[in-house]
């Protein structure tokens, strides 16, 4: 069941090397990394142990100008099946 969370959600993201804008500022990032990993969810209210859900890291990149890349400005998000930040903040541009 989990693999299939995973392949979902990957479908859903970028892939590393694709440019996306930030439709808060507009501007560009490029996607350097992508891994998959676990967000922690509130504790099960029955038997108090932690909740987990699979999710995806991507690191992203501001492009600049005459920058190499990796250089500059860099930052990084978790996403999972259950939220819709990455729509509501990004658009894939290539």
């Amino acid at each position: 069941m989990m693999r299939s969370e995973f392949e979902t959600l990957q479908k859903r993201l970028p892939r590393v090397g694709q440019t996306v804008r930030s439709k808060k500022y507009g501007t560009l990032w490029r996607v350097m990394g992508k891994s998959e990993a676990w967000q922690q969810t509130g504790d099960d209210p029955k038997t108090s142990e932690p909740r987990m859900v699979p999710a995806i890291y991507l690191s992203y990149w501001r492009i600049k100008e005459g920058a190499v890349p990796g250089v500059g400005k860099m930052m990084g998000y978790l996403y999972t099946l259950y939220d819709n930040t990455f729509e509501t903040n990004w658009e894939i541009v290539e």
